[in-house]
């Protein structure tokens, strides 16, 4: 690994290209085609963020911003073109199909996640490849030279760029790590990519608003909104086209304005030539659909269960936690909306004291019943929640950000006072899915998890013709990759998409 330092440079310094962050960025994708074999474990694993992706794909379809994504990437019809799902037999633009994709993938805050310096859902990135991929007819072995490309670029970005601490909204790394991705999935030179890289940061840097306060179906849209512009992004660099540069470094640029100022410097680890990629093994993916910081805490929670006794009789709970899970999903936000019964899905998914006292209550968590606005509404439920707080810890906050992603922690210390005084107190560092917990997903969690959300969905023999082609993915040629979007029948599904108001395609 080569540590590389990044700064603000005057326009007058005119910094080497090949000295700027997105260049190097752009060097790890192409490096990534050119090494004769990927790591066998990290393609397994990236296979098995495929099946990942379907499964709450499949669960989400007919969510409402789903279907609207869908709705609005059907007109955008042409051959040969890309999959989308829940449209069986549809083939769309594959800018189209990474947005509609996207959007499924991400609705239900249920794929997968990287915590470091800043936070990331790393498998955003593959619906835009999967979808270029069809485009352009690569096969399998291609595709997951590029899903590995995408999660090494994230992965280096988010442990080494903090967008949080200044409210952007952390799209922007992942639209970086979309185009080098498509890149090393093309095989394109260095420069190309490049261009592309920028151009992409460039035009997917937002303000974190989309996760604040009243959330709103838009955080379901952005990664699919990043995905989208990456395409075009590497489409206008194949044609030559420019982008705005040094974009990281340029002294109107990224850390200039958008970080730590004109004095911002940062240091981003990337792999040497010739080094395996592997940091998509240091990614976990979630159990339970609700914001990554609130796994250990529902998990805590089902164990506490059964110390605690009648919940009326909970005086307080206190859950002593990180800066992060504080201040983001916590009391320390400051948002009344995480204690509010009539927010929307959206906002309970980042509300922890919500998420512990259902979880208290039912001693499980559900994608859909658990965010149900009659269950946000019980009384019992309100009496609970709002009995429930949070408050920085710096031993958690020293553990959220350890070195070691062994030693990394995302999860508290819950203390339960009851009505007669008697205190219980227990603690869980990781959830019991992560790599480190008591049941660390492996093939056999992703597989089953799929078949769970996949229900009532997608039919028994379906789903084994897809998990066939997920598990094989090294294997599949071009069209091949359709058996990647399971059947699902989509006649329901479209009478659903036309029900809903028109808009302009």
């Amino acid at each position: 690994m080569i540590d590389h330092q990044v700064r603000v440079h005057p326009s007058a310094a005119r910094l080497a290209r090949e000295e700027q962050l997105a260049w190097k960025l752009a060097a790890v994708a192409t490096g990534t085609q050119d090494a004769p074999d990927l790591d066998p474990d990290a393609a397994a694993m990236a296979a098995n963020r495929v099946v990942d992706n379907a499964a709450v794909a499949m669960a989400s379809l007919r969510r409402r911003p789903v279907s609207v994504a869908r709705a609005q990437a059907r007109p955008h019809t042409g051959a040969p073109g890309a999959c989308v799902f829940g449209a069986d037999g549809l083939r769309v633009s594959p800018e189209w199909a990474a947005w509609a994709n996207g959007t499924a993938v991400r609705e239900l805050d249920f794929h997968d996640t990287f915590l470091a310096a800043d936070y990331a859902h790393p498998g955003d990135s593959i619906p835009p490849l999967l979808a270029v991929a069809q485009r352009t007819g690569r096969g399998g072995a291609e595709l997951l030279r590029g899903i590995i490309a995408a999660y090494e670029v994230h992965v280096a970005l988010v442990r080494g760029i903090c967008l949080h601490r200044h409210r952007i909204d952390h799209v922007a790394h992942l639209s970086a790590a979309q185009a080098c991705g498509l890149g090393a999935l093309l095989r394109l030179p260095t420069e190309t990519v490049y261009q592309a890289v920028q151009q992409a940061v460039h035009t997917t840097t937002a303000t974190r608003q989309s996760r604040k306060g009243e959330i709103s179906s838009w955080k379901a849209f952005a990664p699919a909104f990043a995905g989208k512009a990456a395409i075009e992004a590497v489409d206008r660099a194949m044609r030559g086209e420019g982008s705005p540069s040094p974009v990281y470094e340029g002294e109107d640029g990224f850390l200039a304005w958008m970080l730590d100022g004109p004095d911002a410097a940062y240091t981003v680890g990337l792999p040497e030539p010739g080094e395996p990629r592997r940091a998509i093994l240091d990614t976990y993916t979630k159990e339970h659909s609700a914001e990554y910081q609130a796994q250990a805490v529902i998990d805590l929670a089902r164990r506490l269960r059964e110390r605690t006794g009648p919940l009326e009789k909970v005086r307080g709970i206190v859950l002593h936690t990180s800066h992060h899970t504080h201040q983001v999903i916590g009391s320390g936000s400051g948002d009344p909306q995480k204690y509010d019964p009539e927010a929307s899905r959206e906002t309970l998914d980042h509300s922890v004291p919500y998420i512990f006292a259902v979880a208290l209550e039912d001693g499980g968590w559900h994608h859909e019943r658990s965010y149900a606005p009659a269950r946000a509404a019980r009384p019992e439920t309100v009496e609970l929640w709002r009995k429930i707080s949070t408050v920085e810890a710096p031993e958690w906050t020293r553990r959220y950000h350890h070195p070691d992603p062994e030693r990394r922690a995302f999860g508290g210390r819950a203390v339960v006072t009851l009505a007669d005084g008697t205190v219980i107190e227990d603690e869980l560092a990781v959830a019991d899915a992560h790599p480190a917990g008591a049941r660390p997903f492996g093939r056999d969690g992703y597989t089953a998890k799929f078949r769970t959300l996949a229900e009532g969905v997608v039919a028994p023999a379906a789903q084994d013709r897809f998990l066939a082609a997920a598990h094989g993915l090294s294997a599949l040629d071009g069209p091949g990759l359709d058996g990647l979007f399971p059947a699902v029948g989509a006649d329901a599904l479209t009478a659903y998409d036309a029900s809903l108001p028109k808009g302009l395609f």
